[in-house]
């Protein structure tokens, strides 16, 4: 089962203390939106069901409906089962960290793994496969970049360092 990391404090990010304890200074705060959920586990189908599971409970707590949670769970597994079958070929170790902050406008993810780049560096174009062949020799895949991409708002990727990020956004709706 993935394991959570600890959830970002809601205290005052701005707010330096002295070593008594009490207020000292204040710096100028970030304003980046607090970590939902942030997950780190194996490339493998059951850790993958175990993470969506997850993600799901703690987004549907945050009150997203049943239609959206559902959008973002086909989006997100699709893209882990990529990172698995693609990025690691398949081997169970491969580490998959996940961030996902949600501010009520919207839901960002970030999927990041240290498997094999992306062809060229760069998303695939998400456009379907021929469908207009006898039922037989339909292809078994080639639709998950097209789903992504028609569930989410924006994605993004990039590769720095061995390591590949993943963003998925989508809008409250």
């Amino acid at each position: 089962m993935p394991r959570p990391l600890p959830r970002v404090p809601p205290a005052d990010p701005g707010a330096r203390r002295d070593r008594a304890g009490g207020r000292r200074t204040r710096r100028i705060a970030r304003h980046d939106p607090p970590v939902s959920i942030a997950l780190r586990f194996a490339a493998c189908p059951d850790r993958i069901r175990a993470a969506l599971r997850q993600v799901r409970r703690h987004l549907a707590a945050q009150g997203l409906s049943d239609d959206r949670l559902g959008m973002v769970e086909l989006a997100l597994a699709e893209a882990l089962n990529n990172i698995a079958e693609h990025a690691y070929g398949g081997q169970d170790e491969g580490p998959v960290s996940l961030l996902a902050c949600h501010d009520g406008d919207g839901l960002r993810v970030v999927l990041r793994d240290r498997g094999r780049a992306l062809p060229g560096n760069r998303l695939p174009d998400g456009t379907l496969p021929t469908l207009d062949t006898p039922s037989h020799a339909l292809p078994e895949g080639g639709f998950g970049w097209f789903l992504i991409r028609d569930l989410a708002d924006r994605v993004d990727y990039a590769r720095a360092g061995g390591t590949n990020r993943l963003i998925l956004q989508f809008s409250a709706r």
